[in-house]
């Protein structure tokens, strides 16, 4: 068995390795696949072997499915739970029909409601890390992270999160109960928590941060050399990122950072992963194959000199204009 490194994310206790798995392309997304078809067997194939590898850090939401993610993982892990740290996620309202109501609810009635829903899905009487998924904004921050808390007190969470908010909402919710973790987007192609200097806001307060797309949804594998080769009904196939123009100066930025995989004898991605992992953070990139689990978790090992990083960085320095990550009604719901 491989040992991953293990490090402590935040201040408050929580030991985690230094790459966690997403789980949410595991399964198939209500209105179509997300990032292609998914396989179950082979899905929980993978989160067994990411487990033999020490990648035991686990990464899910509720809205994935909806609930589908969550179920196929307590099938992956039943019988061996107390092998496995889970972080999920609530706040995209979902109803007793477990379909997606259009909102977000941080309010405590659902804060509630979502959790127990999550224990049961996951087959599991305690959640390691659970997040907020997207900021309410018809709800105090201070009323969500209070009943958030309750939950640590009853012994059903361990630690508890937020994802996708800026530094404000931060200082308010650490100042209600101490936050472990923030959840945002972060890669080579997406430093703008860096740019709102929510990073700092993060080492103030002794919060550790968990990268989701690191790998720029899959972009900087270098699997797709036009939209047209995302999958179908993907959704990737609408991300302005992914749209004419500005996919082929994504593809020529790509192309260098590719030169330096090379010079190194690492593919882009395990490059992209490294350049996360030595800032200090965890990230999650998510798969459903055995073989690429093995390329994530050998990252780890990967060590970049300051010159490296230095190179890397300056391919895309910050303020590099490469596409929104979402459409229009999407960016409302980050960084609040």
């Amino acid at each position: 068995m491989s040992t991953i490194k293990q490090v402590q994310l935040g201040n408050q206790g929580l030991v985690v390795p230094t790459i966690g798995l997403g789980c949410m392309g595991l399964v198939g997304m209500a209105g179509g696949d997300m990032y292609g078809k998914a396989d179950e067997k082979e899905s929980i194939a993978t989160i067994h072997r990411s487990l033999e590898l020490g990648g035991n850090f686990l990464d899910t939401a509720d809205l994935y499915g909806p609930m589908l993610s969550e179920r196929l993982i307590a099938k992956a892990i039943k019988g061996n739970r107390d092998a496995y740290i889970i972080g999920t996620k609530f706040g995209f309202e979902i109803d007793d029909s477990e379909q997606l109501v259009g909102k977000i609810n941080g309010s405590k009635s659902y804060v509630k409601k979502a959790v127990e829903r999550s224990l049961q899905n996951l087959k599991t009487d305690y959640i390691d890390l659970y997040y907020l998924h997207r900021l309410d904004t018809n709800t105090p921050i201070e009323e969500t992270v209070e009943a958030m808390a309750e939950l640590v007190k009853e012994g059903k969470v361990k630690y508890i999160g937020l994802s996708e908010v800026g530094s404000e909402t931060l200082k308010k919710a650490h100042a209600i109960h101490p936050i472990t973790a923030l959840q945002s987007e972060y890669s080579l192609f997406e430093r703008q928590v860096e740019e709102l200097g929510i990073l700092d806001t993060l080492k103030e307060l002794g919060i550790g941060f968990v990268p989701y797309s690191p790998l720029g949804r899959g972009f900087i594998s270098g699997d797709f050399q036009k939209p047209d080769d995302f999958p179908e009904n993907d959704f990737r196939r609408v991300l302005p990122k992914f749209q004419g123009e500005q996919f082929n100066k994504n593809l020529d930025l790509l192309n260098e950072i590719g030169k330096i995989a090379d010079e190194k004898g690492v593919t882009k991605s395990q490059l992209a992963l490294a350049w996360i992992i030595g800032k200090g953070f965890v990230p999650i990139p998510g798969t459903k194959k055995i073989k690429y689990v093995e390329q994530n978790i050998a990252s780890t090992s990967i060590e970049l000199s300051k010159e490296e990083v230095d190179r890397l960085e300056a391919i895309i320095p910050l303020g590099t204009v490469t596409g929104d990550r979402y459409d229009e009604s999407g960016m409302k719901g980050v960084n609040l």
